[in-house]
């Protein structure tokens, strides 16, 4: 497998499509060849609702968003079409949790914005009111919340500590 910058070649996994080997920080950020990262999600994992919703949440907890959004996006690529909305949004709130992190004030408010949105959107459409556990109407009020202060000029926000509450026991 070649290094970008090496012969020029891109990174390719197993069925030769692109995947960057280099290491990422937990903000899934890259980072230079041969410098320790954060082990990466495995992508297409398929979960029950119950395992994607803890494993998520225990990456959000650890302070890492951007994993969290490879959690929900493979519950949305593998789950129920009439479930895809959701997941959908979820990643979203996980990326704008990511961007805001990153301190990337504008990207990180819009999908925020735009994962509440979906959530609320997936919720008063399929009547469920608490999905696994979860709460769309706290989660967007969450997201919203965070949108605003980020837009702001917070700055870079504790993504450990603004982490959401996914499940409410």
């Amino acid at each position: 497998m070649g290094r970008r910058g090496d012969t020029g070649a891109r990174d390719r996994d197993a069925e030769g499509r692109a995947r960057s080997a280099r290491p990422r920080d937990g903000l899934g950020r890259p980072l230079p060849y041969g410098a320790p990262g954060v082990e990466r999600q495995a992508e297409g994992i398929v979960r029950t609702p119950q395992e994607t919703v803890a494993e998520a949440q225990a990456l959000l907890d650890a302070g890492k968003p951007f994993h969290a959004h490879e959690v929900f996006e493979d519950a949305w690529k593998a789950g129920p079409e009439t479930e895809r909305a959701l997941w959908r949004g979820l990643a979203q709130l996980a990326v704008g949790l990511t961007h805001a992190a990153r301190g990337n004030a504008r990207g990180g408010a819009r999908l925020l914005r735009r994962g509440a949105g979906a959530v609320e959107e997936w919720a008063a459409g399929s009547g469920v009111l608490r999905p696994y556990g979860m709460e769309p109407d706290g989660l967007a009020a969450w997201a919203r919340e965070l949108a605003g202060r980020v837009e702001g000029g917070a700055g870079a926000v504790d993504a450990g500590a603004e982490a959401p509450r996914l499940h409410r026991g």
